[in-house]
């Protein structure tokens, strides 16, 4: 992909934007720590945290909010291209029913850091498992059949956005456990846990799913480490590619059954790859090195106070050994929201709304 494709997708961005807002009610996030936005801040036992320095440092006032990024993420670039200041805050940071029966209800981020598509995932860590966000989400329906009704609780969900992104934890701890179960058999256990979830989600009025796939995996500075060279692992990467084509059919079955949703999902492997085939057309000069860590690769520390920081952040992709930069968050959302199906389908994001 050309760096003219950049400029393609801000165009259609700035064309479009203003169209979606008024058709967005509310979105709703789920996942892990790519769409975490401070759920983790609440969970006194949670080891896996990101509210301190340097987590934070290109945020406004520098405030280290929860979100593994030197700034914004992905849902926040998502949730501002749909209209809203930023992702809609944390479950636990707000009175739901209070913000419903003065009507400024406009979503929830359940997203934790650490969780996983299965309940084992993150279990050691103490966070909010998938099973658990859906629980509290189940917890709002109930708030917002109480306040509007049923008949208007299900056009304002059937309206509002469901954006997940989750399973890169359930892959990594897989293929580093002691007894991990084959690619083969694994991805499809993903699969029909996932597929469980969503018919949840559907079961409660949720139709318009914005899927995001995990990435590369393999190419991230925590893996790189270990390969000659700093190259990408390649067999981690083959478990993302499979998960997303798990992914392509389980959606599609799911169209097919069930008339009224609809979805746009993220081919983030082939987003992340292109990247760095052609970093330098997207203004990056580092793909290997993360901007806050220590060791080789700044990759064998986590980010902490006393971390190595790189000052030109912009030009690096990878913010700690796993995540993106804010830049490369803001990226990945264009993309997402904009995108040539290559990279998003069937739909993209933007067509969301009006599908």
């Amino acid at each position: 992909m050309e760096k003219r494709f950049v400029f393609v997708v801000f165009s259609l961005v700035i064309g479009v934007v203003q169209s979606v807002n008024a058709e967005v009610p509310a979105i709703f996030v789920l996942g892990d720590s790519t769409s975490d936005v401070g759920t983790n801040n609440y969970l006194p036992q949670s080891t896996i945290k990101a509210n301190f320095p340097h987590h934070g440092i290109d945020f406004p006032f520098a405030i280290p909010t929860g979100r593994f990024s030197n700034g914004f993420n992905t849902a926040d670039f998502l949730a501002k291209l749909f209209g809203f200041k930023k992702s809609p805050p944390p479950f636990f940071s707000q009175n739901v029913k209070f913000s419903i029966k003065i009507r400024k209800f406009r979503g929830i981020n359940f997203s934790s850091a650490g969780c996983g598509l299965l309940g084992s995932t993150g279990q050691t860590t103490n966070v909010i498992t998938m099973e658990e966000q859906l629980f509290q989400f189940s917890t709002v329906h109930n708030d917002l059949l109480t306040f509007k009704g049923p008949l208007e609780t299900e056009k304002f969900l059937s309206k509002s956005l469901f954006f997940i992104s989750i399973g890169s934890n359930d892959i990594m701890n897989n293929y580093y456990s002691s007894n991990p179960i084959p690619k083969e058999y694994f991805i499809p256990k993903l699969g029909l846990v996932y597929e469980k979830h969503l018919r949840n989600l559907i079961s409660l009025g949720a139709r318009k799913f914005g899927i995001v796939s995990v990435p590369a995996l393999g190419c991230c500075p925590s893996q790189r480490i270990y390969q000659a060279n700093g190259e990408c692992l390649e067999e981690l990467n083959n478990q993302a590619r499979a998960f997303f084509s798990t992914m392509e059919l389980l959606l599609g079955n799911l169209r097919l059954e069930f008339k009224d949703i609809k979805y746009s999902l993220g081919n983030i492997v082939d987003m992340t790859l292109n990247v760095i085939d052609n970093a330098l057309a997207f203004n990056f000069k580092f793909v290997k090195t993360a901007c806050c860590g220590s060791g080789t690769l700044n990759a064998q520390g986590s980010c902490s106070p006393i971390s190595d920081l790189c000052s030109n952040r912009n030009e690096y992709l990878f913010w700690d050994s796993f995540h993106p930069t804010q830049t490369a968050s803001k990226l990945a959302a264009f993309t997402l929201y904009g995108g040539e199906p290559r990279f998003v389908s069937p739909i993209n994001f933007s067509q969301l709304p009006d599908a």
